[in-house]
C-alpha cells in the first residue's frame, strides 16, 4: 500500500474542510440563508473543462446573493494537470482535484458535476481534443447533467468561436456546451439517463471580461450590445465575508494548483456575453422565468408559510419557525413536479434540524470494512429544542438493521445507542468509481451508467432517522462516517469505506534492469479482513524468468502488512513489460492495490487501482555515482535514479552550501524548484558556483509567473509558454556529435518513442549564445520549438536547462528518457576519464 501524507498548514475556516464528513452546525444567520434559498426557486450552471478553470466570484454571487441553486460542470478531473503539493499526477492528482473542487463548492455554496473526459494533458486545438476525448460520448454527458440538473441559465467560462488560441479544452467544453443547449431540448436525442426527460434552457451565456480581449483598453472600446454587467461585490453581513471574499476562500482549494487567492472588497463587475435563448430585459439573467413558488401547481400556499417564515425568522430564537416548517413541508410533499419536490424537500428538512438544532450521526467501529464483514455503528439523537420530537427508529439501509425502540427526543438530552451489522456481498465498493475500469488516453469507463456525472462514488450504507415532529413524520438520511481523536487535530472525521479485502502493492513501481542480473522485485501484501490465508504469484511476461514462482501467506489481524520477495531476471535482449501480482483467495483471485491520499484540505482517499510496476531490459551507462537532487513542487524522479544504479541524496534548502555541494557528482533541481522555493534565491548563487567549479547543474521546466529568482541560469535565458503536447511528435537532433546525444548512452530518434502525455513543457524562446540547443521539435502545424534542451559551459562546469517532461517518463519507465537522462548526470565526465588516464 502506498501512502502520501503531506501536512499543510491551514486557517480556521480550511481546517472545517478537513472533516468533511463531520454533520454541518449551521448559525442561525446560515439559516435565515438557506430559508431565503428555499424561496427561490431558480437554476444556473457554470460549464468549463477543469478544476480550478471555474469562476468562484459569480458561482458564489448566483448560490449566496441570487440564491439560485448553482453547479459547476467540469469537464474533466484535472488529472493531466502538474502538482505542487506532492508526487501525486495522473489518476491520483485527478481524485485530488476533484476533492478540491469539492471543498471549493461547500465554500461557495455550489454544486459540482463531471463528465467522463480524461484530462490527457494540454491540447493546442479543440479538434485534437474532441477526437481523444470521444466526441459524442462527452457530449451526451453534458446534455444529460442539464437535463438532471434543469438549469434556467447556463454560462459558459470560455469562448467557443475562438479555437486554436487557447487550450483546446477550453475551447471544446464551451463547444460542447452550446451544443448541448439544443439538444437537451431534442426529444429525439438519447443519453445514458434512465429518465431522460428533455430540458430547455431559457438562455446561455459566455462569462467574459477584459481578459479575454487582450487589454482593458480594448474590453473598453468593444461592442456590449449583447453584455450584461453584473455587480458581484455584495457583502453579506451575516457571514461577514463580501461575496469575492467567499470566491477567493473557494479557490484557494486548488492547492495543488498553487492557486490560493487574496480576499478582494470593494465593487466588482462580471460579465456576461449572451449567446443564445431569449435575450434578457433589464439585465436580469433570470429575465422571463418565475423563480417563485408559483413555479409549481400548488405552491401558492406554501409560498405564503414559506414567506412568513422569513419576514418572521428571529435569529435569537430559530426554534420559533419549527411550527410552520413542518407545515411547509407537508404541502411539498404534494406538489406534482418531483424536481422541485426532492429539491426543496431535501431543503426544508436541513432548516428543521437546524433550527431545532438537531444533531442526527452514525459512526462506524471503523474507518473501512470488506464485504461479509460484521461492524458496529454508534448512533447519537439530540434535540436542543423545546419543540415535541420524538425519534421512531434508525435502520442502516441497505442492510436492513433497525432499531424500533421510540424514544421522546427531550431538550438537549443525548440519546446514544449501537447496531451490529454485516455489510452483505452486493454493497459495492467505495473507492473512485471512474477508476473501476481501465478507460482511454481521452475516456474514463463507466459501466455504471447511474454514476456517470457525479463528482464521487456514493456511499450506500446509510442511517435512516424517523422523527416525529408533533405528529408530522419526517425521515433524515445520514451516511455512516467514521471519527477518532487525534491528539493534535481533535474530532477527524473519514469517509467509512467499503474495500477489496486484500492489497498486493509493488514497492517500486519501475524496475530497470541495466545488467543481465536478477533483482529483487517486492511485494507487499496488506489484509483489510481478518483472518486472511491464499497464496500470491507475480504474472510475468515470456522471456522473463521469476525466483521462487509463488508464496503461501497468512495474516491473522485485519491491517497486517507483510512482504515478499521475488527475484527477477530479465531476458538478454531490450524489453519491455509489465508485471502484477495474483492472489488466489479461496476461489477468489484479488490483482489490485490500495493507495491512501492524505491532505489536510479534503478528505481522507483511498483508491483501489490495478497492481503493476514495468520492467525493463536496457543497455545503459552511466558516469557518475552521487547525485543532489533539490525538491521543487514534488515529483519521483530521486526514486528512478536510484533504479539505474544512482545514490541520490535528497537536500533540504539548508544544505546547499558549497562545502556540501562539493560531494556530489551532480545536483539536478525538482520541478519549478524556481517556482516554489523562497530560499532559491538565497542559495542559486552557490549552485552557480558549484557548476564554475567544476560540477553539474540540471534545472527542470519552471513557468515564467511566479519565479522566485531573478534569473533561472547563469547566462540570459527567458522562459516562455512554449509547448509540445504531442507525445508522438517528431523529434530532430540538431547536432548529432554532442557529447549529450553520445556519452555513455548513444542517443538516437529511436529514444523518443514511447513518451507518455507530451514532450515537454515551458521551454525558453530566447537564450544567450553561451548555450547550445540539442533537439529541436514542435506540435502539427507549429514552428520549431528548440528550447527543449539546453547545455552551456560555464567556468569549469557544465549547465542545462530542460523543459522536457522527465518528471513524467522516468516514472513511466521510458528507456530513452532513462538513457538521456543518465547523459545528462554524465557530462563532462568523459574528458575526466582521459585525464585520468593520462
Amino acid at each position: 500500500m502506498n501512502k502520501f501524507t503531506i501536512f499543510l498548514l491551514f486557517s480556521i475556516f480550511s481546517s472545517a474542510l478537513l472533516f468533511s464528513q463531520a454533520p454541518k452546525k449551521p448559525t442561525s444567520g446560515e439559516i435565515y440563508e438557506s430559508i431565503q434559498k428555499l424561496n427561490f426557486l431558480g437554476t444556473v450552471l457554470y460549464v468549463a473543462a477543469h478544476p480550478d478553470d471555474e469562476n468562484t466570484r459569480l458561482i458564489s454571487y448566483f448560490a449566496n446573493d441570487v440564491k439560485a441553486r448553482t453547479a459547476y460542470l467540469s469537464l474533466t478531473r484535472g488529472d493531466g494537470g502538474q502538482n505542487l503539493i506532492g508526487p501525486q499526477i495522473r489518476e491520483l492528482l485527478g481524485v485530488i482535484r476533484t476533492q478540491e473542487l469539492l471543498a471549493a463548492r461547500k465554500i461557495d455554496g455550489g454544486e459540482q458535476f463531471f463528465t467522463r473526459a480524461n484530462d490527457f494533458g494540454y491540447s493546442k486545438h479543440p479538434d485534437e481534443t474532441l477526437e481523444i476525448w470521444n466526441k459524442d460520448e462527452v457530449l451526451k454527458d453534458v446534455v444529460a447533467v442539464i437535463r438532471k440538473f434543469k438549469p434556467d441559465v447556463i454560462v459558459n467560462r470560455f469562448n467557443h468561436k475562438t479555437p486554436g488560441t487557447t487550450h483546446g479544452h477550453h475551447t471544446a467544453s464551451a463547444m460542447l456546451s452550446v451544443n448541448a443547449f439544443d439538444l437537451a431540448a431534442d426529444k429525439n436525442y438519447k443519453t445514458h439517463l434512465q429518465n431522460d426527460e428533455v430540458w430547455q434552457a431559457k438562455r446561455i451565456f459566455y462569462n467574459t471580461s477584459w481578459w479575454f480581449y487582450g487589454s482593458q483598453e480594448n474590453f473598453e472600446k468593444a461592442d456590449k450590445t449583447n453584455l450584461i454587467d453584473l455587480e458581484i461585490g455584495t457583502y453579506y453581513p451575516h457571514k461577514g465575508l463580501s461575496n469575492s471574499e467567499i470566491a477567493s476562500l473557494s479557490r484557494s482549494q486548488h492547492q495543488s494548483q498553487g492557486f490560493g487567492s487574496i480576499g478582494l472588497r470593494g465593487d466588482l463587475t462580471e460579465y456576461l456575453e449572451f449567446i443564445k435563448g431569449d435575450f434578457p430585459n433589464n439585465k436580469n439573467v433570470f429575465d422571463g422565468i418565475d423563480t417563485t413558488w408559483n413555479r409549481v401547481k400548488g405552491g401558492g400556499e406554501i409560498a405564503e408559510i414559506l414567506t412568513n417564515v422569513e419576514n418572521n425568522y428571529d435569529f435569537k430564537n430559530p426554534e420559533a419557525s419549527i411550527p410552520q416548517l413542518v407545515a411547509a413541508y407537508k404541502l411539498i410533499q404534494n406538489i406534482e413536479d418531483t424536481y422541485w419536490k426532492t429539491l426543496k424537500t431535501d431543503e426544508i428538512k436541513n432548516i428543521i434540524a437546524a433550527c431545532s438544532g438537531l444533531y442526527l450521526e452514525a459512526v462506524a467501529d471503523n474507518s473501512l470494512t470488506t464485504k461479509n464483514s460484521k461492524n458496529t455503528i454508534n448512533i447519537e439523537a439530540i434535540n436542543r429544542s423545546d419543540f415535541n420530537i420524538n425519534l421512531q427508529s434508525v435502520t442502516i439501509n441497505p442492510l436492513n438493521i433497525t432499531n424500533n425502540k421510540a424514544v421522546a427526543l427531550t431538550n438537549n438530552v443525548s440519546h446514544q445507542f449501537s447496531l451490529d451489522v454485516e455489510v452483505s456481498s452486493d454493497i459495492n465498493n467505495t473507492y473512485p468509481y471512474w477508476l473501476h475500469t481501465k478507460g482511454t488516453m481521452g475516456m474514463y469507463a463507466v459501466p455504471n451508467k447511474d454514476l456517470i456525472g457525479l463528482p464521487e462514488t456514493p456511499r450506500e450504507i446509510k442511517a435512516e432517522f424517523l422523527l416525529d415532529f408533533n405528529g408530522v413524520i419526517i425521515p433524515f438520511t445520514k451516511e455512516v462516517v467514521y471519527k477518532y481523536n487525534d491528539p493534535v487535530k481533535g474530532e477527524v472525521y473519514q469517509p467509512f469505506e467499503v474495500l477489496p479485502k486484500i492489497s498486493a502493492a509493488f514497492t517500486e513501481k519501475v524496475h530497470i534492469f541495466a545488467e543481465e542480473e536478477s533483482q529483487k522485485i517486492i511485494i507487499k501484501v496488506k489484509a483489510l479482513k481478518a483472518n486472511l490465508k491464499g497464496n500470491l504469484s507475480l504474472k510475468i511476461p515470456e522471456n522473463w524468468v521469476v525466483m521462487p514462482t509463488n508464496f503461501d501467506f497468512s495474516l491473522v489481524q485485519k491491517g497486517a502488512e507483510q512482504s515478499f520477495q521475488f527475484n527477477v531476471s530479465p531476458p538478454k535482449n531490450q524489453s519491455e513489460a509489465f508485471i502484477s501480482p495474483i492472489i488466489k483467495i479461496d476461489r477468489e483471485t484479488y490483482t489490485d492495490e490500495l493507495v491512501e491520499v492524505a491532505y489536510n484540505h479534503i478528505p481522507f482517499q483511498s483508491i483501489v487501482m490495478p497492481s503493476e510496476a514495468k520492467v525493463v531490459r536496457l543497455n545503459i551507462e552511466k558516469k557518475g555515482q552521487v547525485i543532489g537532487y533539490i525538491q521543487g513542487a514534488g515529483d519521483v524522479i530521486p526514486t528512478s535514479l536510484r533504479q539505474i544504479g544512482y545514490t541520490v541524496v535528497e537536500l533540504d534548502e539548508d544544505a546547499v552550501t558549497p562545502e556540501k555541494l562539493q560531494n556530489f557528482d551532480a545536483v539536478v533541481l525538482g520541478i519549478r524548484a524556481y517556482n516554489t522555493s523562497e530560499r532559491a534565491k538565497f542559495y542559486q548563487d552557490n549552485l552557480h558556483n558549484y557548476v564554475k567549479n567544476g560540477g553539474t547543474l540540471i534545472v527542470q521546466y519552471n513557468t515564467n509567473r511566479g519565479l522566485k529568482v531573478a534569473k533561472v541560469a547563469p547566462y540570459p535565458l527567458t522562459l516562455s509558454r512554449d509547448r509540445v503536447t504531442d507525445e508522438n511528435s517528431e523529434v530532430r537532433i540538431l547536432n548529432t556529435n554532442h557529447e549529450l546525444l553520445n556519452y555513455p548512452n548513444k542517443i538516437s530518434n529511436k529514444d523518443f518513442n514511447g513518451w507518455v502525455q507530451e514532450r515537454g513543457l515551458y521551454f525558453p524562446n530566447e537564450w544567450d549564445s553561451n548555450f547550445e540547443a540539442i533537439l529541436s521539435m514542435n506540435d502539427k502545424n507549429e514552428t520549431s520549438k528548440n528550447g527543449s534542451l539546453l547545455v552551456a559551459k560555464y567556468g569549469e562546469g557544465n549547465f542545462i536547462y530542460t523543459g522536457l517532461s522527465f518528471f513524467r517518463e522516468l516514472p513511466a519507465g521510458v528507456p530513452g528518457a532513462y538513457k538521456l537522462f543518465a547523459n545528462m548526470l554524465s557530462i563532462g565526465k568523459n574528458n575526466t576519464e582521459k585525464q585520468l588516464k593520462n
